[in-house]
């Protein structure tokens, strides 16, 4: 499927022929006082104003004009179906955070969390014609609740920021067949020059047949045809082709290669068409290296915060994804972590085809209880569902800075809720690197990761060289927490500086908390100097596989963006692209 065809549609991944786009103008009320249930707000009730969707009500781009926070919020939208014998279903990709989904005055499905997508079945509630979708929103200010870097505070402070409530990422109709492609699953084998694909049926009563066609630039690779039985089939497909390039192409930063895959269901009453795709990609562990495609990857990444100035975490428009994206890669960058936010399914697809990598961060909460532990661990799989089949992701990252968990290193009920959910998304995928806490007290982990905000780039050289003797203690001069909670040391895991930089430069007149790390530099020649010295001393650290540099762009308060907050680029990005490629110069080093 080409590229262009594919970006029509909310979520590349899977592509369906026909659906309904929900993006737009909504009608929209404020619930201060919480009315709303008890006078029936979701039955013909009329609303005064309106709110530009997918955004926050919070953000400029909502186009509310009403500046009061609220902690309740309704939505209302008219909507024209034309209905046979199909199945309708509802996706919300994003709404922050309990939502209540109302299909004509009558109550269809409850969601709690903000940050991972759910689909409602209408079928049984929708008419053929006019019919009118209401959701109501609560978003509490609770530090249980997985805010990311959502502030719990009235105000902003150090690196949280204004908050999102309601629906800020797509939604949509899709028009289906009574039974239905609900998750597929494809797992290539890089070794083997296969790829599995695990496919389930809406109904697990379902019989039929699985066509899977692979194509590389548009020509067929191979066809399959599987039976289903019970809603259910597994099978595993040779790609191996006499092309050169070792039988396959695979994908990485530098060639990201996607094959194109049609999924068709059919039985004597259905058929259902999926347009998807993958990329021949494995990344492992071996000798304290990170590998990609069995060679040695140095990684060079940048933190992603995701926010736009206007739009809060919603961008404008899908051309600011591409923006970011291909600035990332000009500046010399192959990969990114998403930092305590969950991105686009569209963001995740560009990712894929132009190349580059990403580390995956669940959310944080903030208070440690059982309703915190519940809402996390009932998030965490549809968070891992979301990204599996990207060939870019190749990190799950559970935790951050022992938020949520802030007496990690001596408390055993935090070290076990760590692992468990370690364990949990091992077995939900066990082909990707999984870091348990990100930047220091470790317990489980695939990879050593420290953050180390220090500005001296010989300091920061001298403190990771010959770390041997140094990695059961504390290294990073940020926090001084040790490296690994009580208990726990050192297996010979890769160390990558998963945080370091976040040099501060723009102009802070605008706002007085206006910061960034270390000490403050004035000049653009001064600061561009920094970076450059601490960007070649990490490289120079024989001992460290990669680092991640702080940040992307700069986010409200936090002006230490190598973009500004209009992300456009602060500084000239040719040489910051020397200074990478002067060291680690292509990211390989062939074995």
């Amino acid at each position: 499927m080409k590229h262009n065809k594919r970006m029509e549609y909310p979520n590349p991944q899977c592509v369906r022929s026909n659906w309904i786009d929900l993006c737009g103008q909504w009608e929209f009320r404020s619930d201060k006082d919480d009315i709303g249930l008890k006078e029936k707000w979701y039955d013909g009730f009329e609303y005064q104003e309106s709110i530009r969707v997918p955004f926050a009500y919070q953000s400029e781009l909502a186009q509310v004009d009403y500046d009061e926070a609220v902690q309740i919020i309704w939505y209302k939208k008219r909507v024209d179906l034309s209905i046979d014998s199909e199945r309708i279903l509802l996706h919300f990709e994003a709404v922050d955070f309990h939502s209540m989904i109302w299909i004509n005055g009558q109550s269809v499905y409850e969601h709690v969390g903000g940050f991972v997508p759910f689909k409602v079945d209408i079928t049984n509630y929708v008419v053929p014609g006019e019919n009118e979708i209401v959701v109501r929103v609560a978003d509490s200010s609770s530090s249980e609740q997985i805010l990311g870097k959502q502030s719990w505070k009235e105000d902003n402070f150090l690196c949280w920021y204004t908050r999102t409530t309601g629906i800020w990422q797509p939604t949509w109709i899709e028009v289906l067949p009574d039974e239905y492609i609900d998750e597929f699953y494809l797992i290539p084998n890089i070794e083997e020059g296969t790829v599995e694909v695990e496919t389930y049926i809406s109904s697990v009563n379902a019989s039929g047949q699985l066509q899977v066609q692979i194509l590389f630039d548009e020509k067929v690779v191979n066809r399959s045809w599987v039976q289903v039985q019970d809603g259910y089939c597994r099978q595993t497909i040779c790609i191996q082709s006499d092309d050169p390039n070792f039988r396959m192409h695979y994908w990485s930063p530098d060639e990201p290669n996607l094959y194109d895959v049609s999924l068709r269901y059919t039985n004597d009453k259905t058929e259902d068409v999926v347009e998807t795709y993958f990329g021949m990609r494995d990344i492992g562990i071996r000798d304290k290296h990170v590998l990609l495609n069995n060679e040695v990857f140095y990684q060079k990444l940048i933190l992603n915060q995701g926010y736009y100035d206007t739009g809060l975490m919603t961008p404008p428009n899908e051309e600011w994804f591409i923006k970011d994206i291909s600035m990332t890669k000009d500046m010399g960058f192959n990969g990114m972590r998403i930092h305590q936010k969950v991105e686009q399914h569209k963001f995740l697809y560009l990712c894929d085809y132009y190349g580059l990598v990403v580390w995956a961060e669940m959310p944080s909460f903030y208070k440690f209880n059982r309703r915190s532990k519940t809402l996390f661990s009932n998030d965490l799989e549809d968070f891992m569902k979301k990204h599996y089949n990207h060939p870019s992701v190749i990190v799950w990252t559970l935790f951050n800075e022992s938020w949520g968990v802030n007496g990690i290193y001596s408390n055993r009920s935090q070290q076990q809720f760590v692992n468990a959910m370690y364990e949990m998304a091992r077995s939900i995928d066990s082909t990707r690197i999984i870091i348990g806490n990100d930047g220091w007290e470790h317990t489980k982990t695939d990879v050593l990761t420290i953050h180390d905000y220090c500005s001296d780039g010989d300091k920061l050289y001298n403190r990771y060289s010959n770390i041997e003797n140094k990695v059961n203690n504390s290294l990073s001069i940020t926090s001084a927490k040790q490296n690994y909670c009580k208990g726990y040391n050192y297996q010979n895991e890769p160390l990558l500086i998963s945080e370091f930089g976040g040099v501060a430069y723009g102009d802070s007149t605008e706002n007085e908390d206006a910061w960034g790390y270390g000490n403050r530099l004035k000049s653009e020649k001064e600061v561009m100097d920094k970076i450059c010295e601490l960007f070649s001393s990490v490289m120079s650290i024989q001992d460290v596989c990669g680092f991640c540099y702080t940040q992307l762009a700069d986010v409200e308060q936090e002006i230490n963006g190598l973009l500004d907050h209009q992300h456009e680029s602060k500084f000239d990005m040719d040489q910051l692209k020397q200074v990478l490629g002067t060291q680690r110069v292509s990211g390989f080093t062939f074995e």
